[in-house]
């Protein structure tokens, strides 16, 4: 399978749809690949990639970070799902917003529109997060699912009030120390040698080594919910395990079984797209795990290139992270993931 996996990638890789990727496949409790394959930087100069390279997560952003820490506020006794948004942040009740709540946001159904592109008016980040607050919905809340970074930004907010935290520190300490994710973080200062490698910034004249690609989050200051995580394979593979062991990870209960439960299941059922809390779930056509994945699966993708998918059945993760964006933002990672879940699924 690893000769497939490999021969697989160094075509994509060939055919200039990505620079280079890091991957891990865990089947039954085992990895059976962890793989660096191409190049962490092809301009100006080639770097090979290595199983080491710290990636922008993109919006892996929403379910590595974002949506543990609302799993662990529900753990607490903090929230409850159905708990109105504007409870915690006065200002949110404006524009006909008082009916949305904090499962609205996870699951892409408040109503917000797919994307404001605030970096463009040269906002600070506490102006971005009060635009995010006081936007005017596009649809009826709970009515349709429209992906939307804007949810994520109101729960990194939120997450911040209740906790009297910053978010970082928060999910820092309650998360990534308990897993042993050292080399996952926002705004990190690794050497410059350490990062794959995204796209070229006409605002910086130079290829983003370690500061976050997406534009919102970069005009925040790099922290948000979001977008703006960075970390490393062999992180992931951490945090992947704890999901899969139901909460623990090497004897530590990190999140509750019965919050991961809820989590992945369907809250999203009069569509076709299909959301769980923070997760995409496969859906009846175009998921990004593929075709054969069961029906249980759920993950998500990163506007970098970047992946997570778990099929529950097969008791299988995979964990797919490129830097597809030093190529531009041709969409060849849409097809590249989908069949590569496919290989690695019939592989097995």
């Amino acid at each position: 399978m690893i000769e497939k996996i490999r021969a697989f990638l160094q075509k994509e890789i060939d055919s200039k749809h990505i620079p280079g990727a890091a991957l891990h496949v865990s089947y039954q409790g085992e990895i059976i690949c962890r793989e660096a394959i191409g190049n962490r930087a092809v301009y100006p100069t080639i770097s090979p990639m290595q199983i080491e390279t710290v990636f922008d997560l993109a919006s892996l952003t929403k379910v590595i970070a974002t949506l543990p820490a609302i799993l662990k506020l529900i753990d607490r006794g903090d929230i409850r799902l159905d708990d109105p948004v504007h409870l915690f942040l006065p200002a949110f009740s404006m524009n006909g917003k008082e009916k949305v709540t904090i499962r609205h946001l996870l699951t892409h159904t408040a109503g917000f529109p797919a994307h404001r592109q605030f970096y463009r008016e040269n906002l600070t980040r506490n102006e971005i997060l009060h635009r995010a607050l006081t936007e005017p919905l596009e649809n009826e809340p709970g009515s349709k699912v429209v992906y939307s970074d804007l949810s994520f930004i109101t729960l990194y907010q939120l997450i911040e009030i209740i906790t009297d935290e910053p978010f970082d520190v928060f999910i820092n300490k309650e998360i990534f120390t308990p897993l042993e994710m050292g080399e996952t973080t926002f705004n990190p200062t690794n050497s410059v040698e350490c990062f794959a490698v995204t796209e070229y910034s006409e605002q910086l004249g130079d290829y983003k080594r370690g500061i976050v690609h997406d534009e919102n989050a970069f005009a925040m200051n790099g922290i948000s919910g979001h977008a703006g995580l960075f970390s490393t394979i062999s992180d992931m593979s951490n945090f992947a395990r704890m999901i899969e062991n139901n909460g623990i990870y090497k004897g530590h209960r990190v999140l509750s079984e019965s919050v991961l439960k809820l989590a992945r299941q369907n809250h999203t059922p009069f569509g076709e797209e299909y959301r769980g809390l923070g997760w995409m779930l496969k859906s009846p056509k175009l998921s990004s795990c593929g075709d054969l994945f069961s029906s249980s699966a759920y993950g998500h993708t990163g506007f970098t290139g970047t992946s997570i998918w778990f099929d529950p059945e097969a008791k299988l993760h995979v964990i797919l992270l490129t830097n597809r964006v030093h190529y531009g933002r041709e969409p060849h990672i849409i097809r590249l993931r989908a069949r590569l879940h496919n290989l690695i699924r019939a592989s097995i």
